[in-house]
């Protein structure tokens, strides 16, 4: 059987990067290189010798300029040496070759501003954002998410609901019309939804709802399922301890970020290596 190789991108600001190459580890992966944006840039590293890319949170070039628009250019537009192309380029061929993508808060928001979610009809022209939560300030809380059960998204596949903490001040989900509104939702693509502690509604009520995003859209997965972004944090939940009630509730030794991760590897390893 061949290794499960997965690759965490780090600098310009990133600084989850080693709680998500973790949380690869402990889900199955064989490998999990950290490898910073220079190293793809500078053709050190290639995309095509991995299986699972991570695009991870934190503070993306300051969050100036927008969240993460000026990484999502820096990758759209900045040259490989040795004329390999762009850094999207990789992205895109990586994605073609059935491989999975998971962009956590400013890597949800660089997928988004780069046009691969939610890329509808395979078009990657941006047709959605990420803005400014409706309170104008940052928020970080705990939040419940409502899975649906019809999406494509492999990464959900098998749950109802998970607990995951938020921590941005630009979360908000907006399209850029109703038509792709419609289209996300009719497909199935709106994969989680902030909800109550029952996972049984959507909810635009704050703070279950901490930013005001549209049809309370949490995460977002493409047509394929296999891209995959979110603003919650599920590398800040695989372990029990990690919960803000670990002494107070009985709770499974694995957190339930993990299971994102899970469903990843089995994924590769059932489909793809």
């Amino acid at each position: 059987m061949k290794e499960i190789r997965a690759i965490v991108i780090s600098g310009n600001g990133t600084n989850c990067e080693r709680e998500v190459a973790h949380a690869c580890r402990v889900a199955g992966a064989d490998v999990a290189d950290i490898v910073h944006i220079s190293e793809l840039l500078s053709g050190a590293v290639s995309l095509s010798d991995y299986h699972f890319l991570n695009l991870a949170g934190g503070f993306l070039d300051g969050d100036d300029l927008g969240s993460a628009k000026a990484g999502a250019n820096r990758l759209l537009h900045a040259r490989i040496q040795g004329g390999q192309g762009s850094v999207a380029q990789q992205i895109e061929s990586f994605v073609a070759a059935g491989k999975l993508v998971m962009g956590v808060c400013n890597g949800f928001q660089l997928l988004v501003k780069m046009g691969y979610l939610p890329a509808l009809g395979g078009s990657l022209q941006q047709s959605a954002t990420l803005t400014h939560n409706d309170g104008g300030r940052f928020v970080d809380r705990w939040t419940y998410l409502k899975v649906d059960p019809a999406s494509p998204c492999v990464f959900t596949r098998g749950l109802e609901g998970i607990y995951l903490p938020v921590r941005h001040g630009e979360g908000k989900f907006v399209t850029s019309c109703d038509e792709v509104l419609e289209a996300i939702e009719s497909r199935h693509l709106s994969c989680l939804k902030y909800s109550g502690p029952d996972y049984a509604e959507p909810t635009q009520e704050y703070p279950l709802n901490p930013n005001g995003s549209t049809n309370a859209i949490a995460g977002l997965c493409d047509e394929t399922g296999r891209v995959f972004g979110l603003m919650p944090h599920p590398e800040a939940y695989v372990h029990r301890t990690h919960h803000p009630r670990w002494t107070r509730e009985d709770l499974p030794e694995e957190g339930m970020g993990l299971l994102l991760y899970q469903n990843a590897i089995r994924f590769l390893r059932e489909e793809l290596v």
